[in-house]
């Protein structure tokens, strides 16, 4: 598949890369993968020279059917975004078939110092590479495929001094484990914030448990309607009655109220007609006497 620095999809100009296998397969973790197979016949310096075109595509940016400019390659096929900051071009396969007279080991090592600039990642203290801009360039052979298949770990990524599996050489392993470290770093600590916040919740529950009053006349708690109620409030609020009474308490005792000023005046009329009795009595008695 023609991959053009210059011109079109359909009409490329000279100078661009032509890959020889092209894989999207995002269900399996494969989003996007150039594949350039050599028989050992070209030189490194010929082979670095085929790396600086892809590069070159992968840097072009096109204005894309929205009006907006992408990557070319992103105008024909989909690949996630990345992390920022982090985000490299689609990784280079490059499988070595020995045919041909040239050793592939000696053509890696020499095509790995050409072509640094383009794949050489930056350091971060924190134990991983970030390859923001750069092309992940990977090696294996044509006799590991057939023997140990695309699942082996058979793939060496330039820069990385030992063999990983196919997804593990065009991602980010170390950066990936950091994320995961620090995710888990985050979670416990945020767990550990809810905790605390739980805790201190509790405490201040119980401590307000402990002020809320008690009814005077059945020793019950105030509910929270009933302890706001004789909370103080502005000067023009009505004055609470029994503040020290529970709600049914309260209830009671202003029943019991009315009913004693209802039978108030009877009772002062009967005190009243009794001494009248007990005088008009004697002085009858002392009228006869």
């Amino acid at each position: 598949m023609a991959l053009p620095a210059i011109g079109t999809w359909s009409n490329p100009g000279k100078g661009g890369a032509q890959a020889d296998i092209v894989i999207t397969a995002p269900e399996d973790g494969v989003p996007l993968l150039f594949v350039e197979i050599d028989n050992c016949f070209e030189s490194a310096q010929v082979l670095a020279a085929k790396i600086d075109k892809y590069m070159r595509f992968c840097q072009r940016k096109v204005n894309d059917v929205d009006g907006k400019e992408r990557p070319m390659w992103r105008t024909r096929w989909w690949v996630p975004d990345g992390r920022h900051g982090d985000q490299p071009h689609p990784p280079l396969l490059l499988v070595f078939n020995r045919i041909g007279p040239r050793n592939p080991n000696t053509v890696i090592a020499q095509l790995a110092e050409l072509t640094e600039r383009h794949w050489q990642g930056t350091w971060y203290d924190d134990g991983f590479h970030m390859y923001d801009g750069k092309l992940p360039i990977v090696v294996t052979g044509m006799k590991q495929l057939q023997e140990h298949g695309p699942a082996g770990a058979i793939f060496r990524r330039f820069g990385r001094p030992q063999n990983q599996t196919l997804l593990e050489a065009i991602g980010n392993p170390r950066r990936e484990a950091h994320d995961a470290r620090k995710q888990a770093e985050y979670a416990a600590r945020e767990r550990e914030h809810q905790e605390e916040l739980r805790r201190i919740a509790a405490q201040h529950e119980a401590e307000r448990e402990a002020r809320r009053p008690v009814c005077a006349g059945c020793g019950t708690r105030f509910t929270d309607a009933r302890w706001k109620a004789i909370e103080p409030a502005g000067w023009d609020a009505p004055r609470e009655t029994h503040p020290h009474l529970c709600d049914d308490c309260k209830q009671r005792a202003i029943t019991a109220e009315r009913q004693a000023a209802q039978a108030g005046p009877e009772h002062q009329e009967h005190d009243q007609a009794v001494p009248e009795q007990k005088t008009s009595g004697t002085w009858l008695s002392r009228f006869r006497g």
